[in-house]
């Protein structure tokens, strides 16, 4: 899916837009200096030479349309009067990609109910050397117009863990706008402009067939605004290093709170995604990735390897003490929370294929995928999650196009969250519940009833929404998804 590599094998006439790139966000810190002006601005400098990452691009086939596309299944590739064509000849490239869900939660949850969802994703890639001799710079923006009639996880479920990724306020926002300047042959890149870090970062390449592929949870809870993750985005840079084949490495420093601080909805407070905040503290994220057997002429199986961690520089409320060291929950303290200095967590990632038919690639036959993280069990919400899943792709005669999987995520309440319910209990004579877990299961098929036209069945189970007992829920539904 392309990746950015250097050696990457690619058809006769294709244009692959590198995946990689670098990113840079700030995070907002209650404890300590904001990381601003100079001191900001000498961090990215430093990143500068130091890491690899990707984004979320199609790959272009010839007259500029992607891969796959609804357009081939079209009179002249839906290009009538040849204006793709002739854009894509001078390195300009445009995607439409649009994704509709109906979901209903038939059991448990919060309440009952079904909604109708979708989001339709426009971008734009430009490549400045083909365009006007401007070796190794590219440039690519990409947008979200997002429409529903309800929530499913947080009105129906109630729950913390993802149930259909394109959940979001209705709203017109922009999403990335970067340019990228690519060095040294390739091995270097260097991205700067309002970035994402879910497309870059704690991603596995696997999970992706699922509806509830997203950013992961313990990361998602424990970042300011959810942290630089879909649909919100913010100003960074970002560095990317391949120094041998199938090694990356990747650097970023974000702005660490990508719709600023207040009360309320974080996505109502950025609502276009134009905040462009760059006073926050620094959020960092690294990356080193470890790549086998991805070719296409390669018969052993494909494994991807990801190590990383994050770190944000800002301050973060205890869960359970208040300043003065006493239970937060108690009714006669001060109800003012302990500020700790920064928060952070270490994940790992692992795509590993388990069966590689005769001459298929490397996202073919059966594979597994799984990643794991942990975080400080005193300020983070969420303090250890883990999710894994099996995909069968392409082994159903004569539709290669198809993919059955079956997934799980798991994301456990901190300690520190924990003792604050026991102490409000203890120390109010209630009887509410200790949050424990949550824990989704997905099983989906994915038909392909023309190329970048599919249908995805779904079945997901939650157990425990947002760590409660006894609210397990049950939706069924399903996606259609349409690439142009």
């Amino acid at each position: 899916a392309g990746h950015g590599r250097r050696a990457a094998a690619v058809p006769a006439g294709v244009i692959r837009w590198p995946r990689a790139g670098w990113r840079l966000a700030r995070v907002r810190s209650a404890e300590g200096p904001a990381m601003t002006g100079l001191r900001w601005s000498c961090c990215a400098l430093l990143l500068a030479g130091i890491g690899a990452a990707r984004a979320d691009q199609p790959d272009y086939g010839p007259g500029g349309v992607p891969v796959p596309s609804i357009a081939t299944s079209l009179p002249g590739n839906g290009d009538p009067w040849g204006a793709r064509a002739w854009l894509a000849e001078r390195g300009i490239t445009y995607n439409l990609w649009y994704r509709a869900d109906v979901l209903s939660n038939v059991s448990g949850g919060a309440r009952r109910g079904t909604i109708t969802q979708g989001l339709l994703e426009p971008s734009l890639s430009i490549d400045f050397e083909r365009l006007a001799g401007l070796s190794g710079l590219s440039f690519f923006a990409n947008g979200f117009l997002i429409h529903n009639t309800g929530r499913m996880r947080r009105d129906y479920v109630g729950g913390i863990n993802t149930i259909a990724a394109i959940e979001a306020d209705p709203t017109i926002r922009l999403s990335e706008l970067w340019l990228e300047q690519k060095l040294f042959d390739g091995m270097v890149r260097v991205r700067a402009g309002q970035l994402a870090a879910d497309v870059s970062f704690f991603f596995s390449a696997t999970s992706a067939l699922f509806l509830q592929s997203d950013f992961a949870t313990i990361s998602a809870l424990n970042l300011p605004s959810g942290g630089p993750a879909y649909p919100l985005a913010t100003p960074g840079v970002l560095v990317g290093v391949e120094p041998v084949e199938d090694v990356i490495l990747q650097l970023a420093i974000f702005n660490g709170d990508p719709a600023g601080p207040g009360t309320g909805d974080e996505q109502r407070r950025n609502r276009y995604g134009t905040n462009f905040r760059v006073n926050d503290p620094a959020l960092f994220f690294a990356e080193a990735e470890f790549r086998t057997n991805q070719g296409e002429q390669d018969t052993g199986l494909a494994r991807v390897v990801k190590l990383g961690g994050w770190a944000h520089l800002g301050g973060f409320d205890d869960q359970r003490l208040a300043y003065d060291r006493t239970p937060l929950a108690d009714p006669q303290g001060s109800g003012v929370p302990l500020r700790r200095r920064g928060n952070g967590g270490i994940y790992a990632v692992l795509d590993q294929q388990l069966y590689r038919p005769p001459g298929g690639d490397s996202a073919s036959g059966v594979t597994a995928f799984g990643r794991i993280s942990a975080s400080p069990q005193d300020r983070s919400e969420i303090g250890f999650y883990v999710d894994g899943g099996v995909v069968v792709a392409g082994l159903v005669p004569d539709r290669p196009g198809d993919a059955f999987g079956l997934s799980m995520m798991y994301a456990r309440y901190a300690t520190g969250a924990r003792d604050y319910d026991r102490d409000r209990n203890r120390l109010t004579g209630s009887n509410q519940p200790v949050r424990d877990y949550e824990m989704n299961l997905e099983l989906t098929y994915r038909a392909e009833i023309l190329p970048g036209f599919n249908i995805q069945p779904m079945l997901a189970h939650v157990w425990h929404p947002s760590g409660v007992p006894g609210r397990n829920a049950l939706v069924v539904g399903a996606r259609t998804y349409l690439r142009f």
